[in-house]
C-alpha cells in the first residue's frame, strides 16, 4: 500500500483513454461506419453534432482530486479550436461546446468518464481532441493528444438545421444505402437500382476529402471550416464538386445536338469527382450507364489523387451527391423530373422545330430532356425565412453558372411551387425546368407553317423513391400548384399507370391525335399506334400524312429518321378517320435500350396549305431477364452464411454471352464475377452465390450482365432484410 508521502509526491497523468466506440456510435447512429473498417484498431470515432459522446480516462500515479486538479478539453478543426473546462454539471448553452464528468455515475477518481457535447451548429469535419491536465506540482498543463473524430450533421437533433421529425424518413434519407433511380419516359418509366455505399470502406474518408480539396477550402481554409456549420453552404460546395468544373475556368459551350453542354478547358487544377460526357464516345473511360453505385466512383476519384472520374451524366452526378450528403448527415433523396426543360434565355418558353415531314430539327438552344435527375436535401433556410424550410433542390449537373460557379441550388421546393423567383438560389431556373411552356413550330426553309403551345408537357411527372419500398412516389404537387388545372392531375396519374398515351393538336380546319396502343412497348413486339384525323369543316379535304420516327438520347435532339410512312387521305365533311400504323421489331431493333423514339405526324391540307402536327416520345422496354432469389430469406441473419440464386434468361433472338457480376453493400465484401458461355435463345444460366451479411437492416443485392454483343447491361436486384438476431 502506498504511503501518505508517496501519494503526495506522486504526480498524476493520463495513461490511456477508452473512446468506447460501440457505446458512442450506437447513440450517434453511426455504428455502420465502423463496420466499414477492416479492424477495430483502425476505427474512426464518427459522431453527430448536438449530442454528447463519452471518453473514459485511465489515470496513473494517484487518483484525480477535483479540489486541486483541473481538466480542460480542446477540440480543433483545421486552424479553428475551442477550449472547455471539464465541469461537474451537464447544464450549459446548447450553442456552445461543453465538457463534464459523468452526471449519472459521478466522478471515479481512478478512471473518470468525461462527456463532451458539441453544439448543433458545429462545423462538419475531422476534429482533433486534446486534453490538458493541471496539478499543483506541475507549473504547466500537460497536453495529451487523445484522438481524431469525425463530426457530422444530426437530423435526430431538434436544434440542428437538418432535423427531420419523421423516423421512417430518417431511416430512408440518411441510413438507407440503396435506392432507385427513375429514367425513361413518364408513361414508360424504367427503374435502375443504385447502391449509395455510404457505409462501405473508404467512402466516409472520400466524402470528407471532397470538402478538403474544394476550391473554397484551398482559397481560405479557416473561413471554409467556419462555414461548414451551414448545410446551405455545404450543399453548394458538394454540388459544385460533384462535376469536373472550376470557378476560375475559361468556359465555352459545345452544341451537342439539341442540348447545350458545358465544355471546360485548362482543367488541370480541377478536382471535381466526375467528368461529364454526352458525346457517345466513352473510350477513355466508363460508359455512364455502366455505373451501379457510388462506391466505385468515389474510391477511384480518391485513389487517383482526386482526378475526375470518366464519365458521368445527370443520374450519376445526382446519385453520387446523394451519397455524399447522406454521409455528411444531411437528409437527401434523388428526384427525377420527366420532360425537364432547359430554358437558355430565361423566358419560360421552350421552342421545338419540325420539318413539314415530321422530322425534328436542331434549330434551338432550348432543350427538353426526357428526364433529368437532381437531388433534394432537407434543411431550414434562415437566410430566406422559415416558410422556405424543408426540401431544397440541388442539381450537380452543370447547366448554368450560379454565383460564378457551375452549381444549382439549394432552391426551396415550396419557393419553386409558389414561383418565388426573387429567392436564392436558382429558383427561376428550376421553375422553368418543371413549368416552361412548349412552343412547337413546323417550318420549311425558314417559313413558319404552323405554331402550337403545350402548357402541360414540361414537368408532367416529378418522382422519387417512396419511403421504405422500392417504388416511385409522385411528388409533382410539391413543385406545381395542384389547385390550378385538373388536367395536370390527370396527366400525372396517367404517367404513373397508363396503358396508352395520346398527344393531340388542332388547327382551324383539322385536328389530329397520335395514340400509342400501349404506353409500354415491349422489345420483340410490334409497336402499334393510331393517328386520328378530324375534319372540322363542312367541306371535303385531301390530306397528306407524314409519319416520322427518330431515335434520341434522353438529353439530345433526335438523330436522322430511321422509319417513316407517307399517305394521301380523303376526308368527307366533318369526318373522323382513324389511321393505323405499326413498326416491326426489325425496323426498330437498333434503337432498343436506353434510346428514346421521337414519333411525329404532320398533316397538310392540300387546299388550304394548313399544317397540323402531333408528336410523342416513348421508349421500348426489355423484358426482365435477370432474377435473384434468396431461399428461406426470412432467416437471413447478421454474420451468417446464406446463398443467393441468380438466373439469367436469354430473351433475345440470337445467342448471347457476357459477364455476370453480383454485388451488394453490407452483404458481399467484394464483387463476384463470372464469364458466361454463349447462351442460345430461350436458355438460362444459373449461379449459386454465397454471401455473409455484415450490416443489419434492409440491403440490396444487385446483379448485372454486361452483354458482349453490344456492350449493353441487363440489371436485376433483390431487397434482402438482414436480422440482427435470428431466432432458430
Amino acid at each position: 500500500m502506498a504511503s501518505v508521502v508517496d501519494v503526495l509526491y506522486t504526480d498524476l497523468c493520463i495513461r490511456h483513454v477508452d473512446l468506447d466506440h460501440a457505446w458512442n456510435q450506437e447513440r450517434h447512429r453511426t455504428q455502420d461506419f465502423s463496420c466499414a473498417s477492416s479492424s477495430s484498431s483502425s476505427r474512426v470515432l464518427v459522431l453527430r453534432r448536438g449530442a454528447p459522446f463519452r471518453v473514459t480516462l485511465l489515470l496513473k500515479g494517484r487518483p484525480f482530486n477535483p479540489h486541486t486538479d483541473t481538466l480542460v478539453v480542446k477540440a480543433l478543426l483545421g486552424r479553428l479550436n475551442v477550449t472547455m473546462p471539464v465541469t461537474f454539471s451537464d447544464k450549459g448553452s446548447p450553442s456552445q461546446w461543453r465538457a463534464y464528468f459523468d452526471p449519472q455515475q459521478g466522478l471515479n477518481p481512478q478512471s473518470p468518464s468525461v462527456f463532451i457535447c458539441s453544439p448543433a451548429v458545429a462545423p462538419v469535419g475531422i476534429y482533433g481532441l486534446q486534453m490538458f491536465l493541471s496539478t499543483p506540482r506541475r507549473r504547466r498543463r500537460k497536453r495529451y493528444s487523445i484522438c481524431n473524430f469525425t463530426l457530422l450533421c444530426n437530423p435526430w437533433c431538434p436544434e440542428d438545421s437538418v432535423f427531420l421529425p419523421a423516423v421512417d424518413q430518417r431511416e430512408e434519407y440518411i441510413l438507407n444505402d440503396s435506392g432507385m433511380l427513375y429514367m425513361g419516359t413518364p408513361t414508360n418509366m424504367s427503374t435502375r437500382p443504385w447502391s449509395f455505399d455510404q457505409f462501405e470502406p473508404d467512402i466516409l474518408e472520400s466524402c470528407l476529402n471532397l470538402l478538403q480539396v474544394s476550391p473554397q477550402h484551398i482559397r481560405n481554409s479557416g473561413e471554409d471550416c467556419l462555414q461548414r456549420s451551414d448545410p446551405v453552404y455545404i450543399s453548394r460546395v458538394v454540388s459544385a464538386m460533384s462535376m469536373h468544373t472550376h470557378i476560375r475556368l475559361l468556359t465555352h459551350f459545345m452544341r451537342c445536338c439539341f442540348c447545350v453542354v458545358p465544355l471546360q478547358i485548362n482543367c488541370e487544377d480541377d478536382r471535381g469527382v466526375l467528368k461529364g460526357n454526352w458525346s457517345g464516345d466513352y473510350k477513355q473511360g466508363v460508359h455512364p450507364s455502366t455505373w451501379t453505385g457510388s462506391g466505385d466512383i468515389l474510391r477511384r476519384w480518391a485513389k487517383t489523387g482526386f482526378h475526375p472520374v470518366m464519365y458521368g451524366q445527370c443520374w450519376v452526378f445526382a446519385a453520387v451527391m446523394c451519397t455524399v450528403m447522406r454521409v455528411l448527415g444531411i437528409p437527401c433523396r434523388v428526384v427525377t423530373n420527366f420532360n425537364s426543360a432547359h430554358d437558355t434565355n430565361g423566358n419560360q418558353v421552350i421552342e421545338e422545330f419540325y420539318s413539314e415531314t415530321g422530322m425534328k430539327l436542331h434549330l434551338s438552344k432550348d432543350s427538353i430532356w426526357n428526364f433529368h435527375v437532381w437531388v433534394e436535401c432537407w434543411m431550414t433556410r434562415p437566410d430566406l425565412g422559415s416558410d422556405m424550410d424543408g426540401w431544397q433542390v440541388l442539381d450537380p449537373t452543370p447547366q448554368e453558372r450560379s454565383g460564378g460557379v457551375f452549381c444549382c441550388g439549394p432552391a426551396p421546393v415550396v419557393g419553386i411551387r409558389d414561383r418565388r423567383i426573387d429567392l436564392l438560389y436558382d429558383v427561376p431556373f428550376v421553375y422553368a425546368e418543371v413549368n416552361a411552356d412548349v412552343h412547337t413550330v413546323v417550318v420549311r426553309q425558314g417559313q413558319v407553317l404552323s405554331y402550337t403551345t403545350d402548357t402541360e408537357r414540361v414537368g408532367c411527372l416529378v418522382c422519387t423513391k417512396a419511403v421504405g419500398v422500392p417504388r416511385p412516389q409522385d411528388i409533382t404537387g410539391d413543385y406545381k400548384d395542384v389547385r390550378i388545372p385538373d388536367a395536370l392531375h390527370m396527366s400525372r396519374s396517367s404517367a404513373m399507370s397508363a396503358d396508352s398515351t395520346t398527344r393531340r393538336s388542332s388547327a382551324k380546319g383539322l385536328s389530329v391525335s397520335l395514340s400509342l396502343d400501349s404506353a409500354r412497348p415491349i422489345a420483340g413486339e410490334d409497336v402499334c399506334f393510331t393517328v386520328t384525323v378530324t375534319n372540322r369543316e363542312t367541306v371535303a379535304k385531301v390530306i397528306l400524312e407524314h409519319v416520322n420516327a427518330q431515335a434520341k438520347e434522353y438529353n439530345h435532339s433526335p438523330s436522322d429518321t430511321f422509319w417513316e410512312e407517307h399517305s394521301i387521305i380523303s376526308l368527307e365533311p366533318l369526318e373522323v378517320k382513324v389511321l393505323r400504323h405499326q413498326m416491326s421489331p426489325g425496323q426498330y431493333e437498333d434503337v432498343v435500350g436506353d434510346s428514346v423514339i421521337n414519333l411525329a405526324v404532320v398533316l397538310k391540307d392540300e387546299a388550304s396549305l394548313e399544317y397540323t402536327l402531333a408528336s410523342e416520345e416513348f421508349n421500348i422496354s426489355i423484358p426482365p431477364q435477370l432474377t435473384i432469389q434468396v431461399p428461406d430469406e426470412g432467416s437471413v441473419g447478421l454474420l451468417k452464411k446464406h446463398t443467393a440464386i441468380v438466373t439469367f434468361t436469354n430473351t433475345f433472338s440470337v445467342p448471347v454471352s457476357g459477364v455476370l457480376t453480383l454485388f451488394g453493400a453490407g452483404l458481399l465484401q467484394n464483387k463476384i464475377q463470372f464469364r458466361m458461355p454463349p447462351l442460345q435463345p430461350g436458355t438460362q444460366e444459373q449461379k449459386h452465390i454465397p454471401f455473409t451479411p455484415r450490416l443489419a437492416g434492409s440491403r440490396m443485392l444487385q446483379a448485372t450482365v454486361s452483354l458482349q454483343k453490344d456492350g449493353s447491361v441487363v440489371r436485376g436486384f433483390k431487397m434482402v432484410f438482414v436480422h440482427r438476431h435470428v431466432v432458430s
